[in-house]
């Protein structure tokens, strides 16, 4: 970490921050800004940002689930300035069933990326033009970037397909969902690619199978150099 003073484009812009709104912490971390305010300051921090320091544009909007350790989400706005080729984030600690105002009249980036933090962490955006899921169903249980989530999904993730498609009768006939993305069952011959060890679609090799190699073509990487005179945004990596 770098003291914002380091930098005098980052002090300037920090000083019209403070001048109406309490800063909790800023400092510089890999070449951008971190400023933390209440969540309550959010929407009229990013205003600033926008108005007063040329942050035009909402690159990113998500939360990070330290319920855990602190009892609290971090909720993180992250902003560029074309103008001064500046990268800064915005954060603020979020309790949780605590809202934050929809910033969706400044970026509309932010719709998306709102509906999207509610339906993974369950955090909502006040005002939000419409406030609903929009990766999971609407009638989902739970949300599922939570560290509390279980990795493969709960009893109602395994069984939501069966139960909506077939209803809960048919449970016994056709078993819970597999939620595992790492399983493979290499004598499913339907839902599994056999790159190599082709045999016809449903045909049961359970007592054996032949190889059948094929050769592919190889794909050339190609080495894109940086375009001379061009100065990179920042250093990372």
């Amino acid at each position: 970490k770098e003291e914002v003073e380091s930098d005098v484009i980052f002090a300037a812009q920090c000083a019209a921050v403070a001048a109406e709104i309490e800063i909790l912490d800023a400092f510089i971390q890999v070449g951008q800004m971190v400023i933390e305010v209440k969540a309550e300051d959010n929407y009229r921090t990013l205003e600033i940002l926008r108005d007063q320091c040329d942050y035009a544009m909402l690159s990113e909007l998500s939360a990070v689930d330290y319920l855990a350790r602190d009892g609290e989400f971090e909720v993180f706005y992250q902003l560029l300035n074309l103008k001064e080729r500046k990268r800064m984030r915005l954060v603020c600690r979020v309790e949780k069933g605590q809202a934050v105002e929809s910033v969706v009249p400044l970026y509309k980036s932010a719709n998306f990326a709102e509906r999207e933090m509610f339906d993974m962490f369950g955090i909502v955006a006040n005002n939000h033009p419409f406030m609903k899921r929009i990766i999971m169903p609407d009638d989902w249980e739970g949300h599922p970037l939570l560290k509390t989530y279980p990795l493969h999904g709960d009893e109602f993730a395994s069984w939501y397909e069966v139960d909506k498609i077939f209803g809960k009768e048919a449970r016994e006939a056709i078993g819970p969902e597999n939620r595992d993305p790492a399983r493979i069952d290499r004598y499913d011959t339907k839902r599994f690619s056999r790159v190599g060890y082709e045999v016809p679609f449903g045909e049961d090799i359970s007592e054996g199978e032949t190889e059948t190699p094929i050769e592919y073509s190889k794909t050339l990487l190609v080495d894109y150099q940086k375009a001379d005179g061009v100065e990179p945004m920042d250093n990372r990596k």
